[in-house]
């Protein structure tokens, strides 16, 4: 689905923490050309669950010859790796080495991040951690109550040794690895902190610190992990089975993977659409708000298509299946905002590059307190040493390396729900920057499709029903796109019609109850003699509004007027003093005459029309655009106005809902043609960019204030850890308050 532009960049960060960092949920690339040869295997690596580690992981893979190449999935905590058999060995050798154990899945192993890494049964996920803490808290107060005491030592000592055991095995065995790599991360840095706490003698406190740290971990991890699975929430809208025709007729439900397409499937009202496909018996309303963000059931006939995830509500359908489980709009969906978390956004990348190079200043500014205080104060180096753990504790940068990537993928999940696709956390951020929108007008203002707008009988004498009837009759025996437009606009009964006839490039005529009749384009009733300077003018007006002209005759005279026009959206003036409201200026640009595009225009409220646009003219247009305004956003269908999509800075498709060309030519797509997801995308990324900057704001701010408080002697170990994590779940909760943004305003 995603273009190689959008394609993730790779950017080491110097986070490192635990469970509960999502520097990137949801790492998708291309396995390497030359894979295609080797047999990919999967693997599950249940402490594989941020960015940095999965940097770590690339590095202990940078030397072995063989892979042909990996594939990161972070929110599932999966590596896929294509290499030759020798090769996977001395990888697997490469990545246990580092820390990690992966445990290799199955062709048909389905992973569920939040279930992948999470410990089963109470002990392994929340038991030993409050063990943990209570030997913490009952070795502080033995060390509280008998400070002189040797046994009450000795034992404080064994139980703050098991407390870390039970809390901090896993942060030792990443931290251990990382600095045996020269790599500072939270890990490398809580492994030093507690262990020279632990021998400077300060062990009820290095205790306190691993429990406290790690009980904040996991409380981070549940926290994060709502934002990962955001999105993927989503497939267990669309059932697990379906009820599929057999080759004898009857109906039996089987698992929507073996489901093959072309099958017939039958839903009940009530049920949701298990696949995606196309009606072929039935008439229903479907509720496609999972799909394409729509408040309103749409009404579904044979030959209407169905998205998986839906809801059938009022009758039973049968439809034909078009897609297989694995291929539907949903599964699109999903899988093309997993690949856009995996984008870094300006500001993440901002981040990262800062918190590379914080964490090694920290760490040389913790080493140069405890050799030089001593020298320079009147500190004990003990006093020293303390202080510079104390320091690196609070210089953790795990609050701000997590303030960037959980915010984004929520801002990404809440566009989703809305049925806005937006396929990168770079588009996300740079929409609010949009100062024009340049729009096509058929398919993305208006309906896309003609419609019968006006019936005007030409002699007020003659009964409107009755011409009706006649013009009916006619138009329901052509397929013609305007020919259909008056049948379906007019409710009278239809009479039999004899000796039916279209004439190519004028119309169509056939014969009513012993009379002939025809329904005439202008240029038939002026070649057949018809036409009058009354008639003349009064076409003259429907066709400056840009309506196409039918007019109904019999063998003597024109009897009625039909007037046919691509209607403009219910939604789009709103859309359109939306966009204005914001700042933006709305430009049209089509390829239909100037006297149509104008009229458009001025229903929408654009004031700056241009017609009759070929594909290069629109190409031209945007740059110009570009030029004058700024940053420029094109809508279109993604297809005829690929060109200018591609050229402008954001592109916008329309109405894509199952189309794949549609979601491969945009950088957002709209799952709905409601235009009115143009200026509601921008709000979303006006309130992801404020949401950023608080929560980079509020990761430093905490620090700063304690880095103070430790430089004057009033903050302790434990307080640094409380200031680290508790900036962190701040954060993450900051981040997550865009999931719950679900209206446009």
């Amino acid at each position: 689905i995603m273009n190689p532009t959008h394609q993730r960049q790779q950017v080491d960060t110097a986070c490192g923490c635990g469970s509960g960092c999502a520097a990137s949920p949801a790492v998708g690339g291309p396995m390497a050309s030359k894979a295609t040869a080797v047999e990919p295997h999967r693997f599950r690596i249940a402490n594989m669950d941020c960015a940095s580690e999965e940097s770590e992981i690339r590095r202990a893979l940078d030397g072995v010859a063989g892979i042909r190449g990996l594939q990161f999935n972070l929110g599932d905590r999966e590596l896929t790796i294509a290499a030759e058999d020798h090769a996977l060995r001395l990888a697997l050798d490469a990545i246990r080495k580092a820390g990690f154990k992966p445990e290799p899945l199955g062709v048909e192993d389905k992973s569920d991040g939040a279930t992948a890494a999470a410990p089963t049964g109470f002990w392994a996920s929340w038991g030993k951690l409050i063990a943990a803490l209570g030997l913490a808290v009952a070795a502080e107060g033995l060390a509280f109550a008998f400070p002189d005491s040797w046994p009450a030592k000795a034992l404080g000592m064994a139980l703050a040794a098991v407390a870390i055991a039970l809390a901090g095995f896993s942060v030792y065995g990443k931290g251990l690895s990382a600095l045996r790599q020269g790599r500072l991360n939270i890990n490398a840095l809580m492994t030093v902190a507690v262990t020279g706490a632990f021998l400077i003698g300060q062990w009820p406190e290095a205790a306190m610190v691993m429990a406290l740290y790690a009980i904040a971990e996991a409380i981070e991890a549940r926290a994060v992990d709502r934002a990962r699975n955001a999105i993927k929430s989503l497939l267990a809208l669309a059932p697990e089975q379906a009820e599929v025709r057999q080759g004898d007729g009857s109906w039996s439900r089987v698992g929507v993977k073996a489901v093959a397409v072309d099958a017939i499937v039958r839903i009940r009202p009530g049920e949701r659409v298990p696949l995606d496909g196309v009606v072929t018996l039935g008439q229903s309303a479907i509720d496609q708000s999972p799909v394409t963000g729509e408040s309103l059931p749409i009404d579904k006939a044979p030959g209407d298509e169905v998205y998986a995830g839906t809801i059938n509500q009022s009758a039973a359908l049968e439809f034909r299946v078009t897609a297989p489980a694995s291929d539907s709009t949903l599964a699109r969906i999903i899988h093309a905002v997993e690949q856009a978390q995996s984008s870094r956004a300006p500001t993440q990348r901002f981040v990262d590059r800062f918190a590379a190079i914080y964490t090694p200043a920290v760490f040389i500014l913790a080493v140069a307190v405890a050799l030089l205080a001593p020298w320079i104060t009147d500190l004990t180096w003990m006093q020293a040493v303390y202080k510079a753990l104390v320091l690196l504790v609070i210089a953790c940068p795990c609050a701000l390396v997590i303030s960037t990537p959980v915010t984004v993928v929520s801002g990404l999940a809440a566009g989703a729900r809305r049925g806005i696709l937006i396929k990168g956390g770079v588009y996300l951020e740079d929409a609010r920057k949009i100062k024009a929108v340049a729009l096509d007008k058929t398919g993305t203002i208006t309906e896309g499709k003609p419609k019968l707008v006006a019936f005007e009988p030409v002699d007020t004498g003659l009964d409107q029903r009755v011409l009706e009837g006649l013009a009916k009759s006619l138009a329901g025996r052509s397929d013609h796109p305007v020919s259909k437009a008056i049948a379906e606009g007019l409710s009278t009964a239809d009479q039999e019609v004899g000796e039916f006839q279209a004439v190519a490039g004028r119309g169509v005529q056939g014969v009513i109850g012993n009379h002939s009749y025809a329904l005439a384009n202008h240029r038939w009733i002026e070649e057949r003699g018809q036409c009058s300077a009354e008639l003349e003018t009064r076409l003259a007006v429907h066709e400056e509004a840009g309506r196409t002209v039918t007019l109904l005759a019999n063998s003597e005279r024109v009897m009625a007027i039909c007037a046919v026009a691509d209607t403009i959206k219910p939604s789009s003036a709103q859309a359109v003093a939306d966009l204005k409201s914001l700042g933006v200026t709305p430009v049209m640009l089509t390829g239909d005459n100037i006297a149509t595009a104008r009229t458009v225009g001025s229903l929408a409220g654009i004031a700056e029309v241009r017609g009759n646009l070929l594909p290069e003219d629109k190409l031209q247009a945007i740059g110009e655009l570009q030029q004058r305004l700024g940053i420029t956003a094109m809508t279109g269908d993604g297809i005829n106005d690929a060109p200018a999509l591609a050229k402008a800075d954001i592109g916008f498709a329309m109405g894509a809902a199952g189309t794949h060309t549609a979601m491969e030519a945009a950088d957002v797509v709209v799952m709905n043609d409601d235009l009115r997801r143009l200026p509601e995308t921008i709000r979303l990324s006006k309130r992801t960019h404020a949401v950023l900057w608080q929560n980079i704001c509020l990761a430093l701010g905490i620090k700063l204030v304690f880095l103070v408080l430790a430089i004057f002697d009033n903050a302790s170990m434990w307080m640094a850890v409380f200031a680290d994590m508790g900036a962190s779940l701040l954060v993450v909760l900051n981040g997550l308050r865009l999931l719950g943004r679900q209206h446009s305003k």
